[in-house]
């Protein structure tokens, strides 16, 4: 059964390197997994973060401008034509991590055909693997309007500022409704020494649950393309325990 995680959040609020210290403990703890990063952040910054310039993704296909690594096959239905061609746009990162880019959506009430394609075909894809984390735009709504998909786990990234928290309340009310039966809260990121107090108390009157927080690391305001950070990867282990997902090994 596949885990679904999905880090939301405003542009800039860390998502990426957050869903870079999920993989990373994802993958020692359990190696044996098969993970999907689904980039389905405009920005595109996850692929980048692994060196790599992705330019055919899920948009390219419904539009028709995809440019395939091979011919494409003859006398395929469309429905088999578009999971073929999502086959075409996966990119692998290492064993058993791959990585797909969708960049911009189609509408939810859009009637064309090729909307119910991709988004069966995508759930199916999403199935083969054991986890999936969603770099999301935003909130939920952009990818739910791509696939339709339940989520396990929705983590909404804000800052340690009052106006951070308004946003995720914001956030909140936008995806609920697309999370019905899973956990949802926040990660308090780039957190400093200040005191919290207003942050924590905004948040516990806006029923939101504050699930950690994450200290600033300074090597990531440098400009670092990777996003990663060994302190945020630590901080993401100590509130492990506290998220739906699986607990062994951790």
């Amino acid at each position: 059964m596949t885990v679904k995680i999905a880090v939301t959040g405003k542009s800039g609020s860390g998502k990426t390197t957050l869903t870079k210290a999920l993989l990373n403990i994802l993958r020692e703890n359990f190696p044996e997994k098969n993970i999907l990063l689904f980039d389905n952040d405009l920005s595109g910054e996850l692929g980048h973060s692994f060196g790599k310039d992705i330019r055919n993704t899920i948009y390219g296909i419904r539009s028709g401008k995809h440019e395939y690594k091979t011919g494409i096959p003859q006398h395929m239905t469309k429905q088999e034509y578009i999971e073929w061609a999502l086959e075409d746009i996966i990119v692998s990162i290492e064993e058993n991590i791959d990585i797909i880019v969708s960049w911009l959506s189609g509408v939810k009430d859009c009637r064309c055909p090729i909307t119910e394609q991709l988004n069966d075909a995508l759930q199916k894809l999403i199935e083969r693997y054991d986890f999936v984390i969603f770099d999301c735009e935003f909130d939920l709504k952009y990818l739910i309007q791509l696939v339709d998909t339940n989520i396990d786990l929705t983590l909404i990234v804000a800052n340690p500022t009052i106006e951070s928290i308004n946003l995720a309340k914001r956030i909140d009310e936008y995806s609920a409704k697309y999370a019905v039966g899973g956990q949802m809260g926040i990660v308090i990121n780039k957190a400093l020494n200040q005191d919290m107090t207003d942050v924590y108390k905004l948040a516990k009157e806006s029923d939101m649950e504050i699930l950690g927080a994450i200290p600033y690391d300074e090597n990531l305001a440098k400009g670092s393309v990777t996003r990663d950070s060994d302190i945020v990867t630590e901080a993401v282990k100590q509130l492990y325990f506290r998220l739906n997902l699986p607990q062994e090994n951790c």
